[in-house]
């Protein structure tokens, strides 16, 4: 064990200290030593707030305080809570812990203890039928701007930078020093509270930074452990991780959520995940300089000297210019889309290079980077996340009656359920068009009917659900089905 305290990564309590002392710093340098000295002393009072003396002297010391002193105080915890946050969150994945929080070590011991009373064919198909599906949401209250995200990712690469102990102290100090200092001074709000796509673009900021290599990692833990217990899986019929989102999806009582809303956050999506997988791609074309292949690789190719790389640059470019030219259209929103790369046009590649790999011996290469990136296809798809869509059923109601009316059938909110339903089901099975000619709906009926058609334009595999809020009779069911 070493005593210097930079490299002393054996307890949570090192980092924060060193994390701790170096916003301290800043702050000295900031705004002074006189309001340093003010933060530290109410810091080591809160630690007595047992003692009646101290708190009541605490409080004394915070009324004399103007509003500007205040709000700096309250920034100075409030980094240090999130920079302990890191800290905390660092020492549960560090290799010095990993028996007590790694994935690997909780999932081994779970299978440990029920291989004493399961069978290993029934552990083996519970694994094999494994699906965790992950769905964000978001709260304007939970917002942490996608900088600051970018900053709290580099202070923990810095901490696994100290843990190697391969890095010189003075240049991780200096580099904290200077994420520490960037954080200080950004805003940490923005300006106005959050719109929907801002709060879309956090959550695919919380991939790129963290699920983007997370899952994966996953994934090798259980391959590993599968391994380890000598478990024969059947194949999957489905991923293990799937990724869902409400976020630009859920419309129920609140009206910021609109029909072109929901299509930006989709193309948004879409955008990120095409950055992502080009990123994964050029590393991976760079890697694949290999010349062994099988013969049905080559086939594809032609008599070439580098089969992979012939496989997996079309493919790059294709993804490549995707990217280019959805993030073109965000910019402008003038620039045409592009037709949509789906999942398995890119797997498919991927497939036939790892198939080859491993047939002609070169297993290790298959089951690397290009594993890793046909796992996270599989998970994220060429959209990044499945989205939900949720509205009250009262909105659906209204759209039906405003279509009875302008047909001349009258009030459907007067029907009886039964004259719904038949109605309903009559129409679902109806080839002709719902809408009649020259049909002018409200604007809050337009609203919804344009959510459909965004629905009706999207591909399947970019969609979850349909949530039905406030249902409560199953013709709120059937007018969703006639809807789409």
């Amino acid at each position: 064990m070493t005593n210097n305290p930079l490299l002393d990564t054996s307890s949570a309590d090192v980092n924060v200290r060193l994390l701790g002392d170096t916003l301290g710093d800043v702050i000295r340098s900031t705004v002074g030593e006189d309001l340093y000295e003010t933060i530290e002393s109410i810091r080591q009072a809160s630690k007595s707030a047992t003692d009646v003396e101290q708190t009541t002297a605490l409080f004394n010391a915070l009324r004399k305080l103007d509003s500007e002193q205040l709000l700096l105080i309250s920034r100075g915890f409030a980094q240090f809570l999130n920079l302990a946050n890191i800290a905390d969150q660092h020492f549960t994945t560090t290799k010095s812990v990993s028996g007590h929080f790694g994935a690997y070590d909780r999932i081994s011991s779970t299978i440990e203890e029920l291989s004493q009373s399961v069978s290993k064919e029934a552990l083996a198909e519970a694994i094999a039928n494994l699906h965790i599906d992950l769905v964000l949401t978001a709260h304007p209250t939970e917002i942490t701007r996608r900088t600051l995200i970018h900053k709290h990712g580099e202070i923990h690469d810095c901490l696994n930078e100290v843990e190697s102990g391969l890095a010189s102290e003075e240049r991780i100090q200096s580099r904290l020093a200077d994420l520490i200092a960037q954080i200080w001074h950004t805003e940490e709000f923005l300006e106005q509270r959050p719109t929907p796509i801002d709060e879309a673009r956090w959550s695919f900021a919380v991939i790129e930074n963290s699920l983007w290599d997370a899952v994966p990692e996953f994934l090798r833990d259980l391959d590993a452990i599968v391994e380890k217990f000598e478990l024969d899986l059947p194949p999957r019929t489905k991923p293990v991780v799937r990724l869902s989102s409400w976020i630009g999806g859920d419309r129920d009582g609140n009206p910021n959520v609109t029909a072109k809303v929901t299509r930006r956050a989709m193309i948004i999506s879409r955008w990120q995940a095409a950055d992502l997988i080009s990123r994964d791609l050029e590393a991976i074309y760079e890697e694949l300089s290999i010349t062994r292949a099988t013969a049905e690789l080559r086939e594809l190719v032609g008599d070439v000297r580098e089969p992979y790389r012939a496989i997996l640059k079309p493919l790059r470019d294709a993804v490549r210019k995707q990217r280019d030219e959805l993030g073109a259209y965000i910019q402008d929103g003038t620039h045409p889309l592009p037709p949509v790369l789906f999942t398995q046009d890119i797997i498919g590649p991927l497939q036939q290079c790892r198939t080859s790999l491993a047939e002609v011996g070169l297993s290790a290469i298959a089951e690397g980077k290009l594993l890793d990136l046909i796992r996270r296809l599989e998970s994220f798809g060429a959209h990044l996340v499945t989205l939900d869509v949720r509205q009250e059923s009262t909105r659906h109601s209204d759209v039906i009656g405003e279509i009875t009316t302008a047909l001349g059938l009258g009030n459907y909110s007067e029907w009886s359920e039964t004259d719904k339903q038949d109605f309903l089901k009559a129409e679902i099975t109806n080839p002709r068009p719902l809408l009649p000619l020259n049909f002018a709906a409200s604007e809050p009926c337009q609203e919804v009917l344009d959510t459909f058609r965004v629905i009706a334009e999207t591909p399947r595999e970019a969609l979850g659900c349909y949530v039905i809020s406030m249902a409560s009779e199953p013709s709120d069911v059937l007018a969703v089905q006639l809807l789409l």
